[in-house]
């Protein structure tokens, strides 16, 4: 190797391990004392530099967009090939109007060019075994339907990181199982058929940007070898004092993080509608055992 080679090679990685260190701290709201890979792309950028978009500034999304996007999710991995998800694309604006209404009435529902609604589907399995004369008993049992929830969210991160990588933003909303009958009925699903969550899609509103929010540390969810429950206490603390620190930033309250996550579970209102899931799935026509 000459020693421009050397040279240019050493600059490179000096600006790698720049980027992942600078990707690290932005993730997690504090200086890194571990060195991140030296190796850096672009692929991890995307990734660690996710955001919730919740601003949308009304730019159409170019030809062949969603197309890309679902060519992309149906990329993810899927349980035996099962391929147990669909999606529905909703673009009309009163379509959108009323999937806002069911799902909190989240504003950026109407305001995103694109909304995806992903689905745990089993209707397709069954009508495939019913064209065969055969009865399938295991699309009764809750197995069956985690598949499907599994396969749809696998999909549905490979959209977002593909969309990210486009340039676009995105937000999901778990609030579409507040109501899902409801939805069921606006997008004319069949039995069987369970919306999991919805994706808004578009470009940024530069005007309100979304910032990266710092998660829980690695020592909080990584553990090796076995469950150490003991070792997260001293990473929850910072945590509650780093996500106060970006709230306040952000101008939010300095609420903690435990205090929150707590509050989120603490009462079935707090879980808006959802308190019903197994009542709602009886209505959609799955039969768990």
């Amino acid at each position: 190797m000459s020693t421009d080679e050397a040279l240019t090679r050493n600059q490179h990685e000096s600006q790698s391990a720049h980027k992942a260190t600078a990707a690290f701290q932005t993730r997690y709201g504090t200086e890194q004392t571990d060195t991140p890979l030296s190796d850096w792309n672009d692929t991890l950028q995307t990734l660690l530099s996710h955001r919730s978009v919740r601003a949308y500034d009304g730019r159409p999304l170019p030809a062949g967009t969603l197309e890309t996007l679902i060519a992309a999710a149906q990329s993810a991995p899927s349980s035996s090939n099962l391929q147990t998800w669909s999606v529905v694309a909703v673009e009309d604006p009163q379509r959108k109007a009323r999937l806002a209404a069911l799902a909190a009435n989240q504003e950026h529902i109407r305001q995103a060019p694109l909304f995806l609604v992903w689905l745990a589907d089993l209707a397709r399995l069954e009508s495939v075994a019913e064209r065969a004369s055969v009865k399938p008993e295991g699309l009764q049992y809750l197995e069956t339907l985690l598949v499907g929830v599994i396969d749809a969210a696998l999909a549905a991160q490979n959209a977002l990181v593909a969309l990210e990588s486009l340039g676009l933003g995105s937000v999901y909303i778990g609030a579409i199982r507040n109501a899902p009958e409801q939805v069921a009925k606006e997008l004319a699903l069949p039995p069987h058929v369970l919306p999991v969550f919805g994706l808004c899609v578009g470009y940024s509103d530069p005007a309100r940007p979304a910032e990266v929010k710092p998660r829980l540390p690695q020592s909080v969810v990584l553990h090796r070898e076995q469950y150490d429950a003991p070792a997260q206490t001293q990473g929850i603390a910072l945590y509650n004092d780093i996500l106060a620190g970006f709230q306040v930033r952000q101008g939010q309250s300095d609420a903690l993080w435990t205090d929150r996550s707590i509050e989120r579970w603490r009462t079935r209102e707090s879980l808006h509608g959802r308190d019903r899931l197994r009542d709602a799935l009886n209505a959609l026509g799955f039969e768990l055992r």
